[in-house]
């Protein structure tokens, strides 16, 4: 099976942002691969001036959530690092059983991966006593911190722009609609793993980019 991938641009986003622009990407790519079984939802961002759209389904959002809980307190425990999340859909096939088990295959044929860069916004400067000019150093961190805003704002826009160009373009790997409840195709939601493994991540994705199937029991 032919499995698309798309790498979405990297944004450098500080800790408090990371769950909005969570919601606005997670969001959109599951609204755009939605089985019609959806009542749209407009969501304005809390943080920019951007408004996305949700499924209406409160399950999906709650997972969606969870991951999000996930991902953070990972970044939490992992300072300073850049991370991908990979967002997978997929088909379930049944193998055929044998005398001791029955299992399923997954056929993933599409994955999305979401690139950050967190780092740590800058602390308040003290004031020089060497300066005579008294400046508040609040006006720079201001200043600063609209910058950066408006910056990843701008990048954003791109991101969700980068995902409908896939969506309209990249067509012929999507499946039949399969015969099985909920809003969208089979997913999962995969983050970096608790103990940091870069080669159990290469490995994990190297795999997934294969588009073999994963076998489960």
């Amino acid at each position: 099976m032919n499995c698309e991938v798309c790498q979405l641009k990297e944004l450098e986003v500080e800790h408090f942002e990371i769950r909005e622009v969570l919601r606005c990407i997670l969001h959109t790519i599951i609204f755009h691969r939605a089985l019609g079984l959806v009542r749209p939802k407009d969501i304005d961002s809390e943080l920019f001036e951007i408004t996305y759209v949700q499924c209406g389904d409160p399950e999906l959002e709650k997972k969606i959530e969870e991951k999000i809980d996930q991902f953070i307190g990972w970044v939490e425990k992992h300072p300073n690092k850049k991370s991908q999340i990979c967002l997978s859909f997929f088909e379930v096939k049944n193998k055929q059983a044998s005398w001791f088990t029955n299992k399923t295959e997954r056929l993933y044929w599409e994955q999305w991966y979401i690139n950050l860069n967190v780092v740590h916004s800058k602390p308040h400067s003290s004031k020089s006593h060497h300066s005579k000019v008294v400046v508040d150093p609040g006006e720079n961190v201001l200043e600063e911190r609209s910058m950066h805003r408006a910056a990843l704002e701008a990048s954003l826009r791109e991101v969700l722009f980068q995902i409908i160009k896939f969506v309209n373009e990249k067509k012929d790997h999507i499946p039949p609609v399969p015969n099985l409840e909920g809003v969208t195709f089979p997913y999962e939601i995969t983050i970096p793993s608790s103990s940091d493994s870069s080669f159990g991540m290469d490995m994990f994705k190297r795999m997934l980019q294969t588009g073999h199937p994963t076998m489960l029991n």
